[in-house]
C-alpha cells in the first residue's frame, strides 16, 4: 500500500537527527517568550502552594510536642486554625496557578498552529510530493495538543515537584539527619532508572506519533475515495488496512503503558521502602526515648507530602518525552525551507545575449524533479519557446511528454533546474511570488474546490476590490465557463455550498467552475492544462466559443489533446520527449510532423511513453 510506503520513508526521515528532551523543548522558547511573565507568576504561585504542604508537618510537631501533649485545648483549637489556614491558602494558589497558565498556553498553541499552518502554505510543492497530508494533519492537531498539556503540567509541575522535593529534603535532614539519610537514599536509583526510561519511552512515543500519522492519512484517503472504494468494492481491502495499521498503533501504546507501568512501579516501591525503614527506625526511637513524638509525626507528614512529588516523576517524564517528541515532529515541517518570496534563485542571464522578448518566453528551460532518481533524465530539456503577446499557444504531446510539468513552471509551482522564463521581459525568477501568481491564472486538469460557496471558489481568482466589481467579476467568469445556468439552479445560487472537494458537483460543472476562477481576475498569463476534458461536445462548443474572448485579450498556453481545443490556439507547440519538436499552426503540423499528426487523428503514438528518454516526464 501506498500508506506503508510513506511511513517507512516518514521514519527513515524523522530517524535522522535525534535531540535530547531538553534540546527540543527549549526549541519553543520564541513560541513561549511573548507570555514568559505570566507562564514564570504561575510557575512561582505554583512553587509557593507546593512548599505549604511541607510546612504543615512543623505546624503539625508544634501541635503534637506543644498543645497535645500538654492538654492545652485552646492551643489545639489555634493550631487546627493555622493548618485550615494554610490549606485553603495552598487551594486558593493553585486555583490561581491553572487561572494564570490557561491563557498563555492557549496563545502559545494558537502561535505554534498559526505558524506551522502559513510555513506549510509557503512550502514548494515538492515538500507536499513528498509529504502524506495525514502526517501533517497529526502535526497540526494531535502533536500540538501534546506540547500543550506539557505547557499546562508537566512543565510547571516538574519546576514544583523538584522545589518542594529540595525543600522537604532539607526540612528532613534538619529535623532528623539520619533517618533523612534513610529516605533520601533512593534518590540516585531514581534518577538512573528515570533517565534509562525517558530513552525508551521517547522512541516508543515518536514510534506511535508517526503512525497516527500513517493512520491520518489513511482515513483521509478512504473518505475523499470514497466513490472508488465502493465502486470496486474495496472497503474489505481498506478495512483490512485500517486494521493492520490500528493495530500497529495499539502495539505500541500498550508498550508505552508498560513502560510508564515499570517507572510508576519503580518509583512507588523505592521510596515506600525507604519511608517504611524510616518508620520502623523512628518509632523504636521515639519508644527509647531518643526522638519526640512531635518530630517523629513531622517527619513521617512531610515524608508522606513528598510522596506524590516523587512518585509523580515518571508521569512527568513521560509527558515531556511525548512533547519532544511531539516538538520534533512539529520542527521538521518549520525547518523545511520555505520559498523565499524574492524568487528561488537570481533571475538568469540569457546566454546568447538576446535582448528581452514579450509575452511568454521560455529559454533553455531544464527541470528535473526533486524526488527523481540520480540517474533519470530530466522532465524537461532544452526548452525553448515564445508565446507572442495576446496569443493562444497549444500545448500538444504524447502522455508523459512534460506538458504538465511545463504549465507548473509558469506560476512558479516548480523552479526551473536551469534556463529562464520571462514574463512580459521580466525574468520569473526574480518576481516574488505574490506578484507571478497575480499576473499568472491557472486552470488544472483535475479541478479542485474548496469547501465553500460557488462565489467564493470562483472569486479565489480575482483580486480583492469593492462589492460591486467582484460581483461584476463572478457573472463574467461564470458566462466564460458556461457555468451561469447550472449554478442559477442550485438552491442558493452562487452562495450554495460546493462540498468537500466539490463534490456535490458533477466533474462537469467542477472543471467549469475551476475554468471561472481563472478566468475571473481577468489575468494577463493563462495557463489552461486541458481545461474541457470533462465537458460534452455541446457545452464544451459553448464554452469554447465563450473562452475566445478571454483568449483574445491575455496570453494563454493551452494544454490540448482533442483538435477541438486545439483550434482555440493560434499556433501549436509539439512537446515530445521533454523538447519543443515543433511548432506551427494546427494544420501546418498535420501536414508536415508525423508525430502531431499521430496525435490528433489518433493513429500510433511516435515520441511517446514509449522512449525512454521520457520516463522522466509528468
Amino acid at each position: 500500500m501506498v500508506t506503508t510506503a510513506r511511513s517507512t520513508s516518514s521514519g527513515e526521515r524523522t530517524g535522522a537527527v535525534r535531540r535530547s528532551a531538553v534540546r527540543s523543548l527549549l526549541r519553543l522558547w520564541p513560541f513561549v517568550r511573548p507570555v514568559r511573565a505570566r507562564l514564570f507568576t504561575a510557575a512561582g504561585v505554583a512553587v509557593v502552594a507546593s512548599c505549604l504542604s511541607v510546612v504543615l508537618p512543623l505546624v503539625l510537631k508544634w501541635l503534637v510536642d506543644g498543645p497535645v501533649a500538654h492538654g492545652d485545648t485552646a492551643g489545639v483549637w489555634r493550631g487546627g486554625g493555622y493548618l485550615l489556614l494554610l490549606g485553603l491558602a495552598e487551594a486558593l494558589l493553585f486555583g490561581l496557578r491553572r487561572w494564570l497558565v490557561a491563557r498563555p498556553t492557549a496563545a502559545v498553541e494558537a502561535a505554534l498552529r498559526e505558524a506551522l499552518y502559513r510555513h506549510v502554505q509557503r512550502l514548494p510543492v515538492s515538500f507536499h510530493d513528498r509529504w502524506s497530508s495525514g502526517q501533517l494533519l497529526s502535526r497540526a492537531t494531535t502533536d500540538l495538543q501534546l506540547l500543550r498539556q506539557f505547557l499546562v503540567f508537566p512543565l510547571t509541575f516538574l519546576l514544583v515537584n523538584g522545589a518542594t522535593i529540595a525543600v522537604g529534603g532539607v526540612l528532613l535532614l534538619a529535623q532528623e539527619w539520619s533517618l533523612g539519610l534513610v529516605l533520601m537514599a533512593p534518590v540516585l536509583p531514581l534518577a538512573a532508572v528515570c533517565s534509562l526510561f525517558q530513552t525508551r519511552y521517547g522512541q516508543a512515543a515518536r514510534r506511535a506519533q508517526d503512525q497516527v500519522g500513517d493512520l491520518t492519512t489513511v482515513v483521509e484517503e478512504s473518505v475523499l475515495g470514497i466513490r472508488i472504494i465502493k465502486g470496486f468494492g474495496r472497503h474489505r481491502s481498506q478495512a483490512r488496512a485500517f486494521r493492520e495499521l490500528a493495530r500497529a498503533v495499539r502495539g505500541t501504546e500498550l508498550r508505552k503503558a508498560r513502560l510508564l507501568a515499570v517507572i510508576w512501579g519503580v518509583n512507588s516501591l523505592l521510596p515506600e521502602a525507604a519511608w517504611g525503614a524510616a518508620l520502623v527506625l523512628g518509632t523504636v526511637r521515639v519508644a527509647d526515648g531518643r526522638l519526640s513524638a512531635g518530630t517523629l509525626v513531622a517527619f513521617l507528614s512531610t515524608a508522606l507530602a513528598l510522596r506524590w512529588p516523587v512518585e509523580s516523576i515518571g508521569f512527568m517524564v513521560a509527558m515531556s518525552s511525548a512533547a519532544a517528541t511531539a516538538a520534533d515532529r512539529c520542527f521538521e515541517v518549520l525547518d523545511e525551507p520555505a520559498v523565499e518570496e524574492a524568487g528561488a534563485r537570481p533571475p538568469a542571464a540569457p546566454a546568447d545575449g538576446r535582448r528581452a522578448r514579450g509575452g511568454l518566453v521560455f529559454e533553455g528551460v531544464e527541470f528535473r524533479y526533486p524526488d527523481a532518481a540520480p540517474d533519470a533524465p530530466p522532465a524537461l530539456r532544452g526548452v525553448d519557446l515564445h508565446v507572442r503577446p495576446g496569443e493562444t499557444m497549444a500545448l500538444v504531446g504524447a502522455t508523459g511528454s512534460g506538458k504538465t510539468t511545463l504549465t507548473a513552471l509558469v506560476p512558479r509551482l516548480y523552479d526551473p533546474t536551469a534556463g529562464r522564463i520571462l514574463l512580459d521581459g521580466r525574468d520569473l525568477a526574480g518576481l516574488g511570488r505574490a506578484e507571478a501568481r497575480a499576473l499568472v491564472a491557472v486552470a488544472f486538469e483535475e479541478p479542485t474546490l474548496f469547501s465553500a460557496s460557488v462565489a467564493e471558489n470562483v472569486l479565489m481568482g480575482a483580486a480583492d476590490g469593492r462589492e460591486a466589481e467582484r460581483a461584476a467579476d463572478l457573472r463574467r467568469a461564470l458566462r466564460v465557463a458556461q457555468a451561469e445556468e447550472f449554478v442559477a439552479a442550485l438552491p442558493r445560487g452562487a452562495a450554495t455550498g460546493v462540498g468537500e472537494q466539490g463534490m456535490s458537483l458533477s466533474g462537469g460543472q467542477r472543471q467549469r467552475l475551476a475554468l471561472a476562477r481563472a478566468v475571473a481576475g481577468r489575468p494577463r498569463f493563462l495557463i489552461l492544462d486541458d481545461p474541457l476534458s470533462a465537458l460534452d461536445v455541446h457545452t464544451e462548443a459553448r464554452v469554447e466559443q465563450a473562452l475566445r474572448e478571454v483568449l483574445a485579450t491575455t496570453t494563454a498556453l493551452v494544454v490540448a489533446h482533442r483538435p477541438s481545443t486545439v483550434l482555440l490556439a493560434d499556433r501549436v507547440a509539439l512537446l515530445s520527449g521533454g523538447r519543443i519538436a515543433a511548432v506551427g499552426t494546427h494544420h501546418q503540423l498535420l501536414r508536415e510532423n508525423a508525430e502531431y499528426a499521430a496525435l490528433m487523428t489518433g493513429g500510433p503514438e511516435r515520441g511517446g511513453t514509449g522512449r525512454p528518454e521520457e520516463e522522466g516526464g509528468r
